[in-house]
């Protein structure tokens, strides 16, 4: 989207987010080689909702007097881009969207410290380890009730500690946030596995099934 000047962020977010969640709203000034101006980069869950904001909004007054040009953003094929996962706060906003508020909750079913484990381990084989670390380990479900569905997800994290030299109450703080992401990380997790398919105004939801061998 081009602009001639730097429209607020709350702005673009209402004239945008009638079409469809948003997952970020950026404005960034035009290059030095480019005519004054600024642009913003609007990225949407949905494909189709980029569509019809494209279509409603391109050439259109919408916070401005001047008209604003409104282009969909294309990737070069030549270009691989990794697919990265979203994190929890965005799973969870993605959610809320399309299942309402408190539409989704998780149940953990195990939250267990493993750095524990290991250093009985290490005392009993007498092999002194050279840094510790935290380690936790989460698994959860993530509980659709609109939609009787289930996704189990796990996560495991391990943070470098030093108990002697950061001492008790940032051992505990890092404890508690090693903790917090671990449960991040399985809810992620578990959303990876729910394919979310939308037809018209029906919602449905598709779960990844594993086979283990």
């Amino acid at each position: 989207m081009h602009l001639l000047v730097p429209p607020p962020q709350h702005s673009l977010f209402t004239a945008f987010s009638q079409f469809g969640l948003l997952y970020s709203v950026r404005v960034f000034p035009n290059a030095a080689v480019a005519h004054p101006g600024f642009y913003a980069v609007i990225k949407f869950y949905s494909a189709r909702a980029a569509h019809r904001a494209q279509k409603a909004c391109d050439r259109k007054q919408l916070f401005q007097k001047s008209p604003v040009k409104v282009r969909l953003g294309t990737r070069h094929k030549a270009v691989q881009h990794q697919a990265l996962a979203l994190n929890s706060s965005k799973c969870q906003e993605l959610a809320n969207y399309y299942f309402g508020f408190n539409g989704c909750s998780k149940r953990i079913i195990k939250l267990q410290e493993l750095s524990d484990l290991e250093e009985r381990e290490n005392e009993d084989s007498m092999v002194p380890l050279p840094k510790q670390s935290l380690k936790f380990f989460c698994a959860l479900e993530v509980v659709l009730p609109s939609c009787d569905c289930r996704s189990p997800g796990i996560g495991l994290v391990e943070e470098p500690m030093d108990k002697v030299e950061e001492g008790p109450l940032s051992f505990l703080m890092k404890r508690k946030t090693a903790q917090k992401l671990a449960i991040q990380k399985a809810l992620s997790d578990a959303f990876q596995k729910l394919l979310i398919v939308v037809l018209g105004k029906t919602v449905l939801i598709i779960l990844e099934v594993l086979q283990f061998q």
